[in-house]
């Protein structure tokens, strides 16, 4: 059995002297922000761990190995009470503000750069991917929010739109442990196959970059499958996954739309209430709108882009790493491996659909 990570506070007396009526008035008074403090420092170690880990094995990278850190940790002692304060804040506010941060990185005008020809490819891709989690993910009978984000990570950017569409699903951290390490396990797959597959089929630098960008989920298994073809590939592959992580714009409005309509239907009583589309919006995506809009017009200097893409994957990291320390182990083992089937399928799918895509517009 696992014990807490918290000691048992000493029992306190029977009774409290009536003397001291300001007693209680001055422990309310206390800062709330000091109980997010234990949790928060744990959780902050773990990040730590984890990036090291994930700049010593860039093919894991620092939120997958941080998620993993959490669970081990959860597994072997499981937070108490004083903890739980700052594990939540981590996995839902700092969750949202690595989204919000993470626009930086992102910029309208890098649409242009792709060009128009790789669009049909990538917006293609995302769509069958949605519809094949959809309809493979109720044939398995795995869960709407588990299967959801199986689907936006493969579809769109891995951890990074899985980070973005959990709390706008309300999505429980066990699903998104699972969806997490499930994308990763196939990112792996694809950095080892892939650019053997590409040599197979004869692709130019060009074609392979834009097929990584497109199959390939998180930035640090892009950049391995496609730089190991070529420079160019991976220089290409890289503009090609920044512009479809914008793609987390529409799926999140999408999703919020989706969401705010089940409950709405939940709720409705004798008066149907008229949908309001700004509650629609999540707060912290209009700062990620916000942050994308600043950089595309220019106002973030290219010497602050660095230090910002990685103060993005580092709070990403913390926020998996509080999600690590929460996941519940039971309901992952009785999820069992339907979500690795889906993934592997839906993995398949993308590949296969990048691929013709390319055919059908003339880019392989």
């Amino acid at each position: 059995m696992s014990e807490d990570l918290d000691c048992p506070a000493p029992a306190r007396p029977e009774a409290e002297p009536a003397t001291r009526p300001d007693a209680e008035p001055a422990r309310a008074s206390r800062p709330a922000v000091a109980s997010f403090l234990p949790g928060l420092a744990l959780v902050l170690a773990l990040a730590v761990a984890g990036t090291a880990v994930g700049k010593t094995f860039p093919l894991v990278g620092g939120p997958v190995a941080g998620i993993v850190l959490g669970v081990l940790l959860a597994a072997l002692v499981r937070p108490g009470a004083r903890l739980r304060p700052g594990i939540g804040f981590a996995s839902k506010w700092v969750l949202q503000a690595s989204v919000v941060v993470l626009g930086s990185q992102l910029s309208l005008a890098q649409i242009v750069q792709v060009g128009v020809g790789s669009l049909p490819v990538m917006i293609g891709s995302l769509a069958v991917c949605l519809t094949a989690a959809y309809g493979i993910g109720r044939w398995l009978g795995i869960v709407g929010d588990l299967r959801t984000m199986i689907g936006v990570g493969t579809g769109v950017c891995g951890a990074s739109a899985i980070a973005a569409a959990a709390p706008v699903i309300g999505a429980a951290g066990a699903e998104v442990a699972y969806a997490v390490s499930t994308i990763f396990l196939f990112n792996v797959a694809a950095v080892l196959t892939f650019p053997l597959l590409g040599h197979l089929l004869g692709m130019s630098q060009h074609s392979f970059g834009l097929f990584a960008g497109t199959a390939v989920n998180d930035t640090s298994s892009v950049v391995a499958a496609a730089t190991s073809y070529g420079r160019t590939a991976g220089d290409y592959a890289v503009v090609v996954k920044l512009t479809r992580s914008l793609m987390i714009i529409p799926i999140c409005l999408g999703l919020a739309w989706l969401v705010r309509r089940r409950n709405r239907a939940a709720a409705e009583a004798t008066a149907r209430p008229r949908l309001r589309v700004v509650k629609l919006v999540p707060g912290f995506l209009i700062g990620f709108l916000l942050m994308t809009t600043v950089n595309s017009l220019g106002f973030i200097p290219a010497a602050a882009q660095h230090g910002l893409g990685e103060l993005s994957v580092f709070l990403i990291t913390v926020a998996l790493s509080a999600t690590g320390l929460s996941t519940d182990l039971a309901a992952l083992r009785r999820t069992g491996p339907r979500p690795l089937v889906l993934g592997a399928c839906l993995w398949v799918v993308v590949s296969v659909t990048s691929l013709v895509l390319q055919l059908l517009t003339g880019s392989l």
